[in-house]
């Protein structure tokens, strides 16, 4: 029993190694960074507000959010 174990191992460990280098293929990954600043977010949030496109509530948690992280 121990013995069909370790075949086991032995033929799966190099199977599943295999398995780990498909997939990619030399697929092209694409990222993009936008970045915006405090100012222009703020502008955008009170633009939103004023549009009445959130409440005010909702304006003044999201405006607390934005100067917490600066």
């Amino acid at each position: 029993m121990r013995r069909l174990r370790v075949l086991a191992m032995i033929i799966l460990i190099p199977f599943w190694a295999g398995l780990a280098g498909c997939g990619g293929g030399g697929a092209e990954v694409k990222s993009h960074t936008t970045t915006t600043t405090v100012g222009q977010e703020l502008m955008d949030l009170e633009s939103a507000y004023k549009k009445r496109v959130i409440t005010k509530e909702e304006y003044e948690s999201a405006k607390e959010k934005i100067l917490e992280r600066k």
